[in-house]
């Protein structure tokens, strides 16, 4: 049983398809094929047949699906960690979702890392949806974003940052001077960030909520760009109660009273379970809900991500 064959076993495992999975791999479909009959003839089990809608997976095969992705992610940790021994340095592999890697994780990531001189952290901007699956396969080490209701038993959750989103415009946006009505609302523009396209969160709740027209909604790259077209009067705009305060009180943006315009969400940090977690993400999970940390993170509001002392390495993902 070698890594490449359960790296394609598994692979056929999250698509449900062995040409979806030689996709992935860049491989032919008769490459997967045959690492698949190699472990069907060292297993002696068919470990999954083709159905008309689909694949169907044996008894056998299920188990080696959640063995494979063990094994796979242990392996791949293991020659991280002697690398990162020979070097002298640790790694830290965070992802997060939009909203907080733009307002929050600036501060938060910043002063972990400054903690340790031996510590290198990678933070990559991924959709939330996708979390679970990331610390299955031991591509990251934590995960942050909105706060998850159901969870599997292998993946732990600690919540540790409230937030609210607000309503906001320009200063001469033709709302900012009266309460204005629903159907109001749904006939403006609204200048979101990405956020606003996952499933989970106060973003999402809070247009669900008002029932916003999807012709009415411009997603932009970053919330940033969003909002600074909020303040040319060029629409409505969701915000981080806490990003926005400095230009609330500035009266560059004001607030829209009303009910639904406010929700409230919560940040939490996912890893995997206490005896498959690394150091270092234990570390940052004790750190996260310091006072520090909270400071950190509220002040570090709108910081670019591009301040970032080099020890930290940012990636964004589509």
């Amino acid at each position: 049983m070698t890594p490449t064959q359960l790296r394609a076993f598994s692979a056929v495992v999250r698509h449900g398809s062995v040409k979806d999975a030689a996709a992935e791999l860049g491989v032919s479909e008769s490459a997967v094929s045959i690492h698949v009959a190699q472990l069907r003839k060292e297993l002696e089990d068919l470990l999954f047949t083709r159905t008309a809608s689909g694949i169907a997976f044996t008894p056998g095969g299920l188990r080696l699906a959640s063995r494979a992705t063990e094994m796979l992610g242990l392996q791949d940790r293991t020659v991280r960690e002697v690398s990162q021994a020979g070097s002298g340095r640790r790694l830290l592999r965070v992802a997060a979702s939009s909203l907080f890697a733009e307002h929050a994780a600036p501060g938060l990531i910043e002063m972990f890392a400054s903690r340790a001189d031996d510590l290198d952290v990678e933070l990559s901007v991924r959709p939330d949806r996708q979390f679970e699956s990331l610390l299955a396969t031991r591509a990251v080490d934590v995960t942050i974003g909105p706060r998850r209701a159901r969870l599997p038993e292998t993946v732990a959750q600690k919540p540790f940052l409230n937030y609210q989103i607000v309503v906001v415009v320009g200063a001469g946006h033709p709302l900012a001077n009266v309460p204005p009505r629903l159907s109001q609302l749904r006939e403006q523009t609204w200048l979101l960030g990405p956020s606003a396209v996952e499933r989970e969160g106060a973003v999402p709740d809070l247009l669900r909520h008002v029932d916003i027209p999807e012709s009415r909604q411009q997603i932009y790259q970053s919330h940033s760009a969003a909002l600074e077209e909020a303040r040319r009067n060029k629409g409505v705009a969701l915000a981080v109660s806490f990003a926005v305060a400095a230009d609330v009180a500035n009266k560059r943006l004001v607030h829209l009273p009303g009910p639904g315009l406010r929700a409230e969400g919560v940040w939490s940090a996912m890893t995997l379970p206490a005896h498959s977690m690394l150091p270092a993400a234990a570390e940052l999970l004790r750190f996260i809900t310091t006072p520090r940390a909270t400071q950190a993170m509220l002040r570090g509001a709108g910081v670019s991500i591009g301040h970032f002392r080099p020890s930290v390495h940012v990636t964004l993902w589509n």
